[in-house]
């Protein structure tokens, strides 16, 4: 569950807790009888003691905005409570990407980006939910639908992204497709026969999904720069762009996070503009060193596409990817969708619903955290150890971290190097759009064990030893 906590706020934990949670009942985020985290989950979540949790919950439950069930389960209330229900409580004021490249053959270690660990899948739980499809899903379900999708996916998806993610999703305005790839084409069509002509990117992103859609559309493409802390925003004024691509939680490939001020000024930006920012969410769910950051959806659902897979989650191979766009867009959308292809699998959606539903995606990403960072850790002792002048960034989530090189090391010849010694790596440089910056690689860990990731990091030591590095 998305709850941004502020320890420098002055505002007791269990109060900040409540009024999160407070705010995203009322707000419609998490609906009447929707679930609550354990008290221990949510605690282990945030960094907090499970007493914290509990003080929280029983304040709600006195207030009547949740309700304790038998076995402990905690669930938001049938009936909303009175609006002066919550008048003496403190107030706290809340302030995806890149497609996998192809394993490359003859590699003793591969750090390529994009990929998920497919053979962590969970088979049986995924199982569970097909055969309680197979069972139980009316007939008119396997006909044809309208390009939206399943109208039990559109609400499974709301439910999970307005309490995990923070947006303000409507079943009537989710569309689902076939990944992100898919996702960003359709939207980039519609924009281009409204009008748009131009749509800015950040630099460096990724060179095979919206960049390339964008030129087959006939959309000017302009770069946007990218710093520590994200897309530099005061640069969108000068780009003349309909639309922007972002990844503000998480920024391909350089890691940073957009600050809750920049965020605000990108949506002011549309505002002016009247034009679209289309949000890839594509890793958020993996995050370890950090808060949670919330999307930019759920502060301006009228300018924002909110763009979700599960190709990093679980499996590319699923090709389960949604949209959530703004009213004026979904029909058209949803249009696009029905000539691309009538619609994606029908069983996957109601199976996807169902695994949702039922808690298994939120016990899966609980799973694969631990695992993901155990792997990320390894990575950057390696580094601490065997290459201290390379700068890493971008770590405290995702799967992947940027590692920036020292200015006497070329970027080009490190990767030559590396791929001579049987190391597959990637640069920073091929992703950019104006062609500049400094150097730095990119060190996909996901698919490595931790024998695998020591192994590289020594094969690279050795590359840059022989290029000239220290």
């Amino acid at each position: 569950m998305l709850i941004e906590l502020d320890r420098d706020a002055g505002v007791p934990l269990h109060r900040q807790i409540e009024a999160s949670i407070r705010a995203s009942i009322r707000d419609g985020r998490l609906r009447a009888g929707a679930s609550l985290p354990p008290t221990r989950t949510l605690a282990a979540g945030h960094g907090v003691s499970r007493g914290v949790v509990v003080e929280a919950y029983q304040q709600l439950v006195a207030e009547g905005y949740l309700v304790s069930r038998s076995g402990g389960y905690t669930q938001v209330a049938a009936s909303m409570p009175p609006a002066d229900a919550d008048a003496g409580s403190a107030a706290l004021t809340a302030v995806s990407t890149a497609q996998p490249v192809a394993r490359s053959v003859g590699f003793k270690v591969d750090f390529g980006y994009g990929r998920t660990d497919v053979s962590q899948f969970p088979r049986a739980a995924w199982l569970r939910s097909v055969r309680t499809v197979l069972a139980t899903a009316p007939n008119d379900r396997f006909a044809y639908l309208d390009g939206r999708g399943v109208p039990e996916l559109h609400q499974a998806l709301c439910d999970y992204l307005n309490r995990v993610r923070g947006t303000l999703a409507v079943p009537g305005n989710v569309v689902v497709c076939n990944g992100y790839g898919q996702g960003i084409l359709l939207l980039i069509q519609v924009l281009a026969r409204r009008g748009a002509r131009r749509i800015a990117l950040e630099d460096p992103s990724s060179d095979d999904d919206a960049r390339v859609l964008a030129g087959a559309a006939g959309l000017d493409v302009v770069g946007i720069p990218v710093g520590p802390d994200g897309v530099q925003v005061d640069a969108l004024d000068l780009a003349d762009a309909d639309a922007v691509v972002l990844t503000p939680s998480h920024q391909w490939p350089t890691g940073g996070v957009l600050s809750a001020e920049a965020r605000a000024e990108v949506i002011r930006w549309a505002r002016r503009r009247g034009a679209i920012v289309i949000e890839d969410d594509y890793d958020a769910e993996y995050r370890y060193d950090r808060s949670p950051v919330g999307a930019m959806q759920g502060l301006a659902p009228d300018h924002v596409v909110y763009c979700g897979t599960a190709s990093k989650t679980l499996a590319p191979g699923l090709r389960l990817g949604w949209l959530v766009a703004p009213a004026h867009l979904v029909a058209d959308v949803a249009a696009a969708k029905v000539l691309a292809d009538r619609g994606s699998s029908v069983i996957d959606q109601l199976t996807f619903a169902d695994f949702l539903g039922r808690g298994e995606f939120d016990r899966h990403l609980r799973r694969m955290r631990p695992v993901y960072r155990r792997r990320r850790d390894a990575l950057l002792d390696a580094l601490r150890t065997h290459l201290p002048d390379l700068r890493p960034a971008g770590i405290a989530a995702g799967q992947h971290v940027v590692a920036w090189l020292p200015p006497d090391l070329d970027e080009a010849a490190v990767v030559a190097a590396a791929a001579r010694h049987g190391l597959g790596i990637q640069g920073v440089g091929p992703f950019r759009i104006a062609g500049a910056g400094p150097g730095g690689l990119i060190f996909g860990y996901a698919t490595l064990s931790e024998s695998a990731i020591a192994e590289g990091i020594a094969l690279l030591a050795t590359a840059i030893r022989e290029v000239g590095g220290s």
